[in-house]
């Protein structure tokens, strides 16, 4: 790839986690090296037992014990601060072309990092890596960093009417 543009998906609505993996594995076809941060995702489930068929192509952390209800934790913390530091020696190696940081911006939106970090990675980046930033609740300067913003907006979900994650689909 020439040049890289850095890509954020936000919004309340189901997807956004999905479509970053969605690109990732695009991106991994084409013969491109993939790094993805995933921030407050504790627990492992089909995604990463997909993620693991892709070898060397795609390379996946996962930051922090997960769901996060209430005030963080230290631990929290402490995961998301070494998640933004691997992502940030991803960018900046030369060894990716594709950098993905699942669920940035709810770290950023909890106080687990803060935007200033975000916004330095954006702006310091090389300018042949894609990066990519997901989770709901964009900073605002976020956004306007960004190239290309898409927010996932939900206006009928299954789960209102009870029905739990489904492994394979939604876990």
């Amino acid at each position: 790839m020439r040049k890289g543009y850095v890509q954020v998906y936000t919004g309340n609505g189901k997807g956004k986690t999905t479509a970053a993996l969605g690109l990732a594995f695009r991106a991994a076809g084409a013969g491109l090296k993939v790094f993805i941060a995933q921030f407050i995702k504790g627990e492992r489930c089909s995604e990463h037992l997909a993620l693991d068929r892709f070898g060397e192509a795609i390379t996946y952390r996962r930051y922090g014990r997960g769901l996060i209800r209430g005030i963080p934790a230290e631990e929290d913390i402490a995961g998301a601060r070494e998640g933004m530091r691997e992502a940030t020696d991803a960018v900046r190696s030369g060894s990716y072309d594709v950098v993905i940081l699942d669920e940035v911006n709810v770290a950023v939106f909890l106080g687990l990092i803060g935007v200033e970090e975000v916004l330095g990675l954006i702006r310091g980046k090389p300018a042949s890596v894609e990066l990519v930033l997901t989770g709901r609740n964009a900073h605002d300067a976020v956004t306007e960093e960004a190239d290309l913003v898409t927010e996932m907006r939900e206006i009928k979900h299954y789960y209102e009417k009870g029905v739990k994650a489904r492994r394979g689909i939604e876990k």
